[in-house]
């Protein structure tokens, strides 16, 4: 069910776009507009979003001999899945955290913070390092890409419109230049709407796979409590454009509501939510 949303909100999304160009440049142009500016936007999001999520989170990458722990367990956890062995990176933050990142699990890497190694029992780790490899599995860091620069394109489109004019063949129509005046306003909402609905079902999705990598959902349910109720008293400095890739909101101590958000515009689904489905996931079985 997670997946076949993701892939209704992607394609919602995408006919977002060239609806926008073709609306705002008009006819054929406008379509091909849309689809270049989509195409160069996942180009680049695609090769460079790793690389720049472990910058701007001030991740630092770590030698086995530093992490043992860590080490091991993904390797185990990898290798049961059949995955390559992803770089390990640390992040020197009080506050439980983690995250994935990278284009395909061949340019994978994985970040925690001293402060989950500090709070988590061995299997409550575990099932948050599983939870983490399966964004990677999953294709997650990639969806979630395509999604922020479809996302990007809207609000690109709308400001050249309000700057430049838009309306295609319809700039002497009233009519036409309302509805191209109100697509300027609503499209770049509609679109970091559907990109939050998206790292939701995400992240619903990577922790029912993970559980199921480790066969422990009750483990990822205690870990997730854990990090939900730190992260909102232990403040994290982190560049918001990466907040949505950690298992749980890092910056909810700034003021946002505990449990996690859920909201339209909120990067996760609530905690309570999330652990309701793992333990009702424990009983299924």
């Amino acid at each position: 069910m997670n997946n076949l949303k993701t892939v209704g909100l992607l394609t919602l999304m995408t006919a977002l776009v060239w609806w926008l160009g073709l609306l705002l440049f008009g006819g054929v142009e406008g379509m091909v507009i849309g689809l270049l500016f989509a195409v160069v936007l996942n180009f680049l999001a695609y090769f460079f979003s790793a690389k720049m999520a472990l910058a701007m989170s001030r991740a630092k990458p770590v030698a086995e001999h530093e992490l043992p722990k860590v080490y091991g367990m993904i390797r185990r956890l990898a290798a049961s899945s059949d995955m390559p062995m992803p770089s390990i990176h640390l992040i020197d933050s009080p506050q439980p955290n983690a995250f994935a990142t990278g284009r395909n699990p061949k340019h994978a890497a994985v970040a925690v913070t001293t402060g989950i190694l500090q709070v988590m029992r061995d299997d409550e780790l575990e099932g948050v390092l599983a939870h983490e490899l399966s964004h990677v599995r999953n294709r997650d860091i990639l969806i979630s890409s395509i999604a922020a620069m479809m996302a990007a394109a809207l609000t690109i489109f709308s400001r050249i419109a309000f700057w430049f004019g838009g309306g295609g063949r319809d700039r002497n129509n009233p009519a036409g230049l309302v509805i191209a005046l109100a697509a300027m306003i609503l499209a770049p909402i509609a679109g970091m709407i559907i990109k939050m609905a998206i790292s939701r079902a995400r992240e619903y999705q990577a922790d029912r796979s993970g559980a199921e990598m480790t066969g422990q959902p009750l483990s990822l349910a205690r870990a997730l409590d854990k990090i939900g109720t730190a992260s909102g008293r232990i403040p994290m400095e982190v560049n918001p454009a990466v907040s949505q890739l950690f298992i749980a909101d890092p910056l909810k101590a700034f003021g946002r509501r505990r449990g996690g958000g859920g909201g339209l515009f909120s990067t996760h689904p609530p905690i309570e939510e999330r652990i309701r489905r793992l333990e009702e996931m424990y009983y299924r079985t």
